[in-house]
């Protein structure tokens, strides 16, 4: 198993992330883990050299920190190391991190986290962690000090502009920065960007969603019969690790694991150090261009200038990129953090935009169609209500 130093840590490139554990039945119960699996996975990983473990509060209802914890501690507490996340990106009336932090610690059976995040600052949960009343932030570097968390960091799925805010704000105390990152959205979601910022603020960068949540694996033929060209035998999932391992400062690479297969194949991928040539990267990001089929929009913002709703186009064309290639339930949190007079909704389809526009986008069908998708993604207020609820029952069910 390939390895980095990180800080004290010889850290396992490849880390387990317990988002999509294997679940019993026809998987429709998501609380309703498979412990058998997951113990035979977590013996795999760990006999082949993976030693880091994510996992967060609202995984599997509440349920994933339970089952992980119960899995590793068949081993000892110093030869593996655990990472927990803080819920400030849920929506909710108030916040208690000490309250939170000390189920976590229980549920998972240790005194201490190895690592531990601030999970998902994004658009709207950063005033959270930001808010006076909450001390979130002050909590945790707290925790720090006292030893009960060895390295603190956050996760992000916002915007450029959201991760260099939360720098500002509280960047001497972050030792790190797990993105959304692989060759996909390494332009659909302004990845390269971010990971330039962050290394130039000398934040390392953990990997989340590397395969695209199993989309990059099941590329299409004719994508495949490019690749095949250059490493006859790799498999899309290889292809995506392969990039990454060409980014001096991705120091962890998480994959969200569902079946000891995936587990086998992936721990393989990182067994011997391959990443891509010059060649082959860019015959991978021609790839990426083609399955995506995006709007050509350069972000040149020449149709921000004249819009008489002050919208942000780039922004919003990036977004429909997004749904149009994998509608999911990060692009509407974005939109659900802005006001009703700017979202896409809100266009008068006066055209300015797409008479400025150099690419020729015709800018006011492209909103109309994000505005009408928009409604049919995940609500992120609703999974926020129905992940609260399925934790409380799992909690009182364990008190009986």
């Amino acid at each position: 198993m390939l390895a980095n130093d990180f800080q004290e840590c010889k850290l396992s490139r490849l880390g387990f992330g317990t988002m999509r554990l294997p679940l019993l039945g026809d998987g429709s119960d998501h609380s309703a883990i498979d412990v058998e699996q997951v113990n035979k996975m977590v013996d795999y990983a760990i006999a082949h050299g993976v030693n880091y473990f994510d996992t967060a509060y609202p995984y599997h209802g509440g349920k994933s920190e339970t089952v992980v914890g119960a899995s590793l501690a068949r081993y000892p507490r110093d030869s593996y190391y655990l990472a927990d996340k803080y819920p400030g990106h849920q929506i909710s009336d108030t916040y208690d991190p000490a309250a939170v932090f000390e189920e976590q610690l229980e549920k998972c059976g240790v005194d201490y986290f190895d690592f531990y995040l601030l999970h998902n600052v994004y658009e709207n949960s950063i005033a959270v962690y930001k808010d006076g009343r909450w001390k979130i932030t002050d909590y945790f570097i707290e925790q720090k000090r006292k030893g009960r968390i060895r390295h603190l960091g956050f996760s992000c799925h916002g915007g450029l502009e959201v991760i260099r805010d939360f720098l500002d704000y509280c960047g001497t105390e972050m030792e790190f920065c797990q993105i959304q990152l692989n060759y996909l959205d390494w332009t659909l979601q302004q990845a390269k960007e971010k990971y330039e910022l962050l290394t130039g603020r000398g934040i390392p960068v953990w990997v989340m969603e590397p395969i695209r949540g199993g989309r990059l694996a099941a590329l299409p033929d004719k994508s495949m019969e490019t690749l095949r060209g250059f490493r006859p035998e790799a498999t899309g999932a290889a292809w995506a690790l392969r990039f990454l391992q060409g980014l001096p400062n991705v120091k962890m690479i998480l994959s969200g694991m569902s079946n000891l297969e995936q587990m086998v194949q992936n721990i393989a991928t990182f067994e011997e150090e391959q990443p891509l040539s010059d060649t082959e990267q860019s015959a991978l990001l021609a790839v990426a261009e083609e399955i995506k089929n995006a709007i050509p929009c350069t972000a040149c913002r020449y149709c921000c200038d004249g819009c008489p709703k002050g919208l942000d186009i780039p922004m919003m064309i990036a977004a429909y990129n997004e749904v149009r290639f994998q509608p999911g339930l990060y692009t509407r949190m974005k939109f659900d953090a802005l006001p009703e007079e700017k979202r896409p909704s809100a266009c008068i389809a006066c055209g300015k935009c797409s008479k400025a526009c150099p690419q020729g986008i015709d800018v006011p069908a492209a909103l109309k169609a994000l505005a009408e998708a928009l409604p049919a993604l995940p609500d992120w207020a609703e999974i926020c209500k129905t992940r609260a609820e399925e934790a409380r029952r799992n909690r009182e069910q364990q008190k009986r």
